[in-house]
């Protein structure tokens, strides 16, 4: 192989990441790029490995520190990994083998195992070795065998098709707006990150993004954050084509470990000005108008937890000075 990196892992930092995070990370095995994006003024910690690029960018902000950290990614194949979550040590193994296999997929969808940040035996155990792709059967939607998906427990290579883009407006969306989105279910998928994507297509996509938040003249709406769901809907609506195989998902065990945290407790984000401008971009999609519609009926339920949360935080201060 080239002095050139296969796949680089991007992360936008705060800084404050663990050692043991950090660690983890950098027991990654071989010619891996690292790309950590801090926001200005950050303290930033010195990382003695070559494979480790620090970038600042130029505002602070999940969006547009991903964003500096995927525009900078040299290889051919990328992964956006958060802070506190880990990726199997053979990870450019599996990059490598996969696409040699399957030169045409955008995409590898890589098992994750959602952990309790509390549970640190499941955090810290060793992780399993990874099949041997050649060995896995294709598991792919036929008459014969309709949900391949199994609820998960599919033993090979799952074929992942494309988001349904072109599904009709459901207008009970409009009419009972707390109706439950269903156009989610299934194969296919709507988020970004902890997945391995052909750079290529990725920097495209940004490229058009980047089109999208331009409002007039030289106002510009870059949104904080949610660009996991943002960017892995508009990759695949700047390239749609029905009902396309885009990639495979691997079987268990798992190649990334989530860390869950208490999300009572957790900010409230609001995800409909991200998203909005995937509209701006392809109107002529039914399913992001679902989307968009479905978000409008949640911005009373998210107000209200950011007031909970503020007021909880408020009477924990109280109860420390008393």
């Amino acid at each position: 192989m080239s002095n050139k990196e296969f796949l680089t892992i991007v992360t936008a930092t705060r800084g404050n990441y663990s050692d043991y995070w950090l660690q983890e990370l950098l027991k990654i095995k071989g010619n891996v790029q690292f790309i950590l994006v801090y926001p200005p003024e950050a303290k930033i910690k010195k990382i003695n490995d070559p494979r480790v690029r620090i970038l600042v960018s130029p505002y602070k902000g999940e969006v547009i520190q991903r964003f500096t950290g995927l525009l900078n990614a040299e290889s051919d194949y990328v992964i956006a990994l958060d802070g506190d979550d880990y990726a199997h040590h053979d990870i450019l193994d599996l990059t490598i083998k996969y696409f040699k296999l399957f030169p045409e997929s955008w995409v590898l969808r890589l098992k994750i195992q959602n952990i309790n940040y509390l549970d640190e035996q499941s955090i810290k155990k060793d992780w399993e070795q990874i099949p041997d792709l050649e060995q896995l059967a294709i598991c792919k939607k036929t008459p014969e065998n309709p949900y391949p998906f199994q609820q998960g427990n599919y033993k090979g290579l799952l074929e992942v098709p494309i988001v349904p883009l072109d599904k009709q407006l459901d207008i009970r969306h409009i009419i009972f707006p707390w109706k439950q989105r269903t156009d989610q279910n299934g194969i296919h998928f709507e988020n970004f990150n902890n997945k391995i994507w052909r750079t290529e297509r990725v920097q495209q996509a940004l490229e058009g993004l980047s089109q999208a938040m331009k409002i007039t003249g030289a106002l510009i709406w870059l949104p904080s954050w949610s660009l996991d769901r943002l960017l892995g809907l508009f990759v695949q609506a700047k390239f749609y084509q029905k009902d396309a195989i885009i990639g495979h998902a691997m079987p268990k065990l798992e190649q990334i470990r989530y860390i869950v945290r208490d999300s009572s407790l957790k900010e409230t984000r609001l995800y409909l000005m991200a998203d909005i401008l995937l509209l701006k971009c392809y109107p002529q999609y039914g399913y992001l108008w679902n989307l968009i519609f479905w978000q409008m009926y949640t911005i009373p339920r998210i107000f209200a937890k950011s007031i909970k949360i503020k007021w909880i935080k408020f009477k924990s201060r109280q109860q420390a000075f008393s």
